[in-house]
């Protein structure tokens, strides 16, 4: 099973602070498809992609969360600069409706001509896109205007072929080593039969990664983001913060800790943390987080989270 890595690329929430961008991530899927995907798009991320070795060309879709500008005002520049660097693949954008016409707009008012084919997807709840090797659903979340979340599910994948076991068996490497691997059974030219669980391991199971937008806690999130191996969730306030979360449509870090500890996840990384905050404060955000969840981490600007 290869690597994943989540690169963060803004970490607050509304506006930009000195030391935190507002919202943008990559999950890096170079060593599955050879491409990365991004997740909501605020101002300057391309500025941001700057300080990573990302590639801009490798980016080759786009899931928007919802629509407020800190999520979204950096798409124009992104879209644009990907034409200047070397990007001439498909690039496709997943958001909700409006997203067509936002992005339309921009790009026809500034007269900005593409190298590349643009498909946009506004999409609605449940499964929303699906390759070999993986799965992406959507839920509709509580936040002022219509917010999603995304749980992004990895395919298991067959495990590894039994060489020495083929061997001893007497038959050599070929093309037979490969249909082991994709078929039940498999018939050799004398006729006799080999089952593929005599020659193939365990295969492995994929792994989930819930994505989620700008939203209040309900507990009708916890099915979502079940047994997830990474959660991501939005923690804009602190605990003493709970009436105003509530009132501005936002979540508590308590309030995403519980979460991950009623749905199992087995990490939680907690953005979209507000600029009022400063490197002070940190310690207690994450304190009272991990009383509930001990495995939760803040995230800063630039980190990289290896989904190993």
């Amino acid at each position: 099973m290869s690597n994943m890595k989540l690169i963060f690329l803004g970490t607050g929430a509304g506006i930009p602070s000195k030391t935190r961008n507002v919202s943008a991530l990559v999950l890096d899927l170079l060593q599955q498809t050879n491409s990365m995907w991004l997740f909501d798009c605020g101002e300057a991320t391309q500025h941001q992609i700057l300080h990573t070795s990302i590639k801009p060309r490798k980016i080759n879709r786009i899931f928007i969360t919802h629509l407020h500008g800190d999520h979204i005002f950096g798409l124009p520049g992104f879209l644009s600069s990907r034409s200047f660097q070397g990007g001439d693949q498909p690039l496709t954008i997943c958001g909700p409706p409006g997203i067509q016409e936002y992005v339309q707009t921009s790009l026809s008012i500034s007269e900005t001509h593409l190298s590349y084919k643009l498909h946009i997807v506004e999409y609605e709840e449940g499964l929303i896109y699906e390759d070999a090797f993986f799965k992406v659903y959507c839920q509709q979340l509580q936040h002022g205007i219509s917010s999603y979340g995304f749980r992004i599910i990895e395919k298991d994948t067959t495990g590894p072929l039994l060489v020495q076991k083929l061997k001893e068996a007497g038959i050599p490497p070929g093309p037979i080593y490969q249909c082991l691997k994709e078929q039940e059974y498999v018939q050799l030219e004398d006729g006799t039969t080999l089952a593929q669980k005599d020659f193939v391991g365990p295969s492995q199971k994929g792994k989930v990664i819930c994505i989620l937008g700008d939203t209040r806690y309900p507990t009708a999130h916890t099915s979502f983001v079940k047994d997830a191996n990474t959660l991501v969730h939005e923690g804009t306030f602190g605990h003493d913060l709970l009436d105003t979360a509530h009132t501005y449509y936002h979540s508590t870090t308590t309030e995403v800790a519980t979460l991950a500890k009623e749905a199992d996840v087995q990490q939680l990384l907690l953005t979209h943390i507000s600029s009022r905050y400063g490197k002070d404060d940190l310690p207690k955000l994450l304190q009272e987080a991990r009383n509930i969840f001990p495995e939760t981490y803040i995230v800063h600007d630039f980190e990289e989270y290896i989904l190993s």
